[in-house]
């Protein structure tokens, strides 16, 4: 059976919309959860690809979130490896300072529904080419990140240029949510800590706002979901070079 290994931030936010996909494909799929284990130590080794979700901690908070050099050491081994990654949000950006690129606070804290333009190169990419026009996807992040070098910028926002990466061919971060349904979006609202950040920005009326904006966009969002994760899952079939297959008698 084919493993993912998920690393966590905040029960929260989980795997969303991929999580029965992956599931469905045959994946078993395993959560560390570094809000209630943040001295684990994974072993990427033992895994056919890794998922690093978002949190509500910032990259350069490793003195308060030790654990975020964890991770950073856990995703350059994975980059080694030439696993399948998908970062996103935080996970994206964790992505980007294992490869060496800046991440920082952003002049514009994003949340709620945002415009996503692809660049040229997104029409040539295996997941990218999926997402057409300029579909609104959700955001909530007050951080971003450099591309790092070598990398395929992928997508941008007219409020952050770099809203996504593809690193080789397996590694991708995402600073956007097309894993989050209306549901998940909907308890992001109403977690006391995520509500109040809406209304920092934009008082009681900013959480009504992006409410509604989801009832208009997320029908799109999880359909342009749907045919990105469909080929990320294929990514994830991905074996070590290291493993020996053996036909079964």
């Amino acid at each position: 059976m084919r493993k993912l290994l998920v690393f966590q931030h905040s029960a929260s936010e989980p795997l969303g919309v991929l999580d029965p996909m992956l599931r469905d494909a045959g994946f078993r799929v395993r959560y560390v959860n570094f809000s209630r284990d943040p001295d684990a130590v994974p072993d990427v080794s033992r895994y056919n690809g890794l998922v690093v979700l978002g949190g509500p901690m910032h990259v350069d908070r490793t003195d308060a979130h030790p654990h975020l050099l964890t991770e950073i050491a856990a995703l350059r081994e994975a980059v080694k490896r030439d696993m399948p990654i998908l970062g996103i949000c935080l996970g994206a950006q964790l992505l980007a300072a294992a490869l060496g690129a800046a991440v920082r606070p952003h002049s514009v804290r994003e949340i709620g529904w945002y415009r996503l333009a692809p660049t040229a190169a997104a029409a040539e990419d295996r997941l990218f080419r999926h997402i057409g026009g300029a579909p609104h996807v959700f955001q909530w992040h007050a951080y971003t990140f450099d591309v790092p070098h070598g990398a395929v910028h992928l997508a941008s926002t007219q409020t952050c240029a770099n809203q996504a990466f593809r690193w080789g061919s397996r590694a991708y971060g995402l600073q956007f949510h097309l894993e989050a349904d209306e549901a998940m979006i909907r308890r992001w609202a109403h977690v006391p800590a995520y509500r109040s950040e809406i209304e920092r920005e934009g008082g009681p009326a900013a959480v009504a706002k992006v409410l509604d904006e989801t009832q208009r966009h997320i029908a799109g969002a999880l359909e342009t979901g749907k045919r990105v994760f469909g080929e990320l899952i294929e990514l994830f079939a991905w074996r070590p070079k290291n493993v020996r297959v053996l036909a079964s008698r």
